[in-house]
């Protein structure tokens, strides 16, 4: 016997159970993602993909902090973003490669819009330059941010999510060169050794941290990004740009936007049963 009102069913959302009415002429609103009330902490957001990130946190209602290290427009960024989408989002200058003022920032993020539920650790930086040439001093710009900042970042967000009891899910940004050697053309490798090498270590860097960090119901995985559309990738040369999506399955560079679905997927609690993953979005290029 069926009961002539509509019952309610959860269905999962972004870090939130929204009810749904179920029952005859009753219409589903959709696969949603609702941030609502949570505040997503995104590294690196204010160029690039992360900027992606904080526009796609910002969309699903998330609050969001950018932490950048010296760009001069990142606060505007911020504001852009906040009007754009109604929430609140703000920018804080931090050096991830320094763990005090980490903990530090991360700290007052959390009092000032917190309480941070969510962090897309993406900062990063390249050098190119052939093996023979590079430096101790080139070693230590890519590492420092590449590995060190990301675990400086994954941990102060953790400790707070651990002294709360609350648990909290983290996506790493890494790049398909953990798994390959990027090349410029057939037979030609693109000079970027200790990049290339650092992206392994982040990966494998996930792996540890969602072993260790489970049992505080925090999650960590890694999104592997393939051959995107930047202000880095837009500087190199045409031939090479050419060559490269014409390596892929999709044929072409992906727009930084494209990245996002897998990051906010990962954040949500449809991702509850995801650690320790990395995930690939690089348009077929290692299919191949």
């Amino acid at each position: 016997m069926t009961s002539s009102t509509s019952a309610k069913v959860t269905v999962p959302g972004l870090l939130k159970d929204e009810p749904v009415a179920e029952g005859k002429g009753s219409k589903a609103k959709g696969f949603v993602f609702d941030f609502t009330d949570k505040c997503v902490v995104v590294t690196g957001g204010n160029r690039g993909i992360g900027y992606e990130f904080s526009r796609a946190a910002a969309k699903a209602g998330a609050r969001v902090a950018i932490i950048y290290r010296s760009s001069k427009d990142a606060h505007e960024k911020a504001e852009n973003i906040s009007k754009e989408f109604g929430v609140k989002v703000k920018a804080y200058q931090c050096d991830v490669s320094d763990s005090e003022k980490v903990n530090s920032t991360m700290e007052f993020i959390d009092e000032d819009i917190g309480p941070i539920t969510g962090l897309i650790a993406n900062a990063g930086v390249a050098v190119v330059k052939p093996a023979l040439e590079l430096t101790a001093e080139d070693f230590h710009k890519q590492f420092n941010v590449n590995v060190l900042g990301v675990f400086n970042s994954a941990r102060a967000a953790a400790n707070l999510w651990i002294d709360t009891k609350q648990g909290g899910s983290i996506v790493i940004t890494s790049s398909m060169s953990s798994r390959i050697y990027n090349q410029a053309g057939p037979g030609k490798p693109l000079t970027q050794v200790f990049y290339n090498s650092s992206k392994g270590a982040v990966s494998n860097l996930v792996k540890g941290l969602a072993a260790e960090w489970a049992q505080y119901k925090i999650r960590v995985n890694a999104l592997s990004p393939g051959y995107v559309n930047t202000d880095q990738t837009r500087h190199m040369e045409p031939e090479i740009r050419e060559w490269q999506a014409q390596s892929t399955i999709l044929g072409r560079f992906a727009e930084p936007e494209e990245m996002t679905g897998q990051a906010v997927l990962l954040l949500s609690d449809y991702g509850s049963y995801m650690t320790g993953g990395e995930y690939f979005v690089d348009g077929g290029k290692l299919a191949w």
